[in-house]
């Protein structure tokens, strides 16, 4: 639906007990999957059967990964088809090893960036970053928020000065208007909990709508 709707790229959460970056949306939702038994492994499988033709990026958070075994989790991700893997509790740095088999495999290393990250922080935090460069819009959760911070492109500016890798705005961006507010001046936007929320409706039609709005919007702020 989101490939044909107009989506450029699909970001697949993998459930934790512990969403700690999530707000409400995200934490109810994966609180429902893993209810219904949902695992790393079936989240693999379900990426696999989908056979998208647009790049998918797993993000979540370390213990599961840990848990399925590193390595053993990069090979059958990528084989499902995965691009890249978002970890959003694993600081740049704080191992090595873990971004060495990362980097060493066909996932890209996707970095989340927050706005309060200093400029000698920055040079560090997207070392062996590869994919595109995740900006946090603000600081906080995940979740629906009612406009873009106003500082988001000096933010984008600062990131751009140090890699050559895209810059895509996320957290809090919902609306049609926030995504080409957002185009403007970033790469890439990435919107999650407004469609959870669409697809909560149980009506497919809903969230088709609202990536199709927003992937109109998308193209719009970058013209």
């Amino acid at each position: 639906m989101v490939e044909t709707a107009g989506a450029d790229l699909l970001e697949v959460g993998v459930p934790f007990s512990d969403p700690l970056a999530d707000g409400v949306t995200i934490q109810r939702s994966t609180q429902a999957a893993l209810d219904q038994g949902m695992t790393a492994a079936r989240v693999l499988e379900l990426i696999d059967q989908a056979k998208l033709r647009i790049p998918v990026v797993i993000m979540t958070y370390l213990n599961p990964v840990l848990a399925y075994g590193l390595e053993r989790f990069l090979v059958d991700a990528h084989g499902a088809g995965a691009s890249g893997l978002l970890l959003t509790d694993f600081p740049a740095g704080a191992d090595p090893e873990l971004e060495r088999l990362v980097n060493a495999s066909p996932l890209a290393l996707i970095r989340l960036i927050a706005p309060t990250t200093s400029e000698a922080r920055l040079a560090r935090a997207i070392r062996g970053a590869s994919g595109f460069i995740y900006l946090i819009s603000r600081l906080g959760v995940t979740g629906m928020r009612d406009e873009v911070p106003s500082d988001v492109a000096s933010h984008v500016a600062r990131i751009r000065a140090v890699t050559p890798l895209p810059v895509a705005v996320g957290f809090g961006i919902s609306t049609v208007a926030q995504a080409r507010a957002a185009a403007r001046v970033a790469d890439g936007v990435v919107v999650g909990s407004a469609l959870v929320e669409a697809l909560g409706t149980g009506d497919l039609a809903v969230a088709e709508r609202l990536v199709r709005d927003l992937s109109a919007a998308v193209r719009n702020g970058r013209r």
